[in-house]
């Protein structure tokens, strides 16, 4: 079934990047968490995208208890279509949900607090074995260059298969 409108939750701004591409691509209201529990109503239909921490899609069980999920997003550092049956699990998506992981992107500067401690260590512990590591794949390089350098891969481009359910799903019903 079709969303009625893209709800998200960011931490460091990639989310909302994509959520507002979403908007602009499909027409639909956008809405950060907050300002969807405050604006729609229980049970409407969305879109949600949550930044991931730690296997976990920030803000989905608060966002599931009010409205009917049509889709899922996490956006994270990893590559987009990575994690898919991890994040599934940690979540407890349904099967029949569609899922997608968008890779967002990294950056020590946008985080403040406990995050900047925890991915403090993640960088030194895992950019560590990943710039020892003699046959990493193009994702491992990305995802070193990503740690050391910081930057974003928020693309339209990422977006391809979110697109394509949306079009199918606005089809159907």
């Amino acid at each position: 079934m079709k969303p009625n409108a893209i709800v998200y939750t960011s931490n460091t701004g990639y989310t909302k990047q994509y959520a507002g591409m979403l908007g602009k691509n499909t027409g639909l209201p956008v809405y950060s968490l907050e300002e969807a529990m405050k604006e729609l109503g229980a049970g409407d239909s969305i879109l949600y995208l949550g930044w991931l921490m730690a296997g976990k899609i920030q803000g989905y069980s608060k966002a599931k208890k009010r409205f009917r999920m049509e889709a899922v997003c996490g956006v994270g550092a990893g590559a987009t279509g990575s994690q898919m049956e991890e994040l599934r699990k940690a979540n407890a998506l349904p099967e029949a949900m569609p899922l997608f992981t968008l890779q967002g992107g990294f950056d020590m500067a946008r985080l403040r607090g406990v995050y900047w401690l925890m991915m403090e260590t993640v960088k030194k512990t895992t950019g560590k074995k990943l710039a020892n590591k003699k046959d990493r794949t193009l994702e491992e390089d990305d995802m070193l260059n990503l740690m050391l350098h910081g930057g974003s891969r928020v693309s339209e481009e990422n977006l391809s298969s979110v697109m394509e359910w949306y079009r199918e799903a606005s089809q159907c019903c």
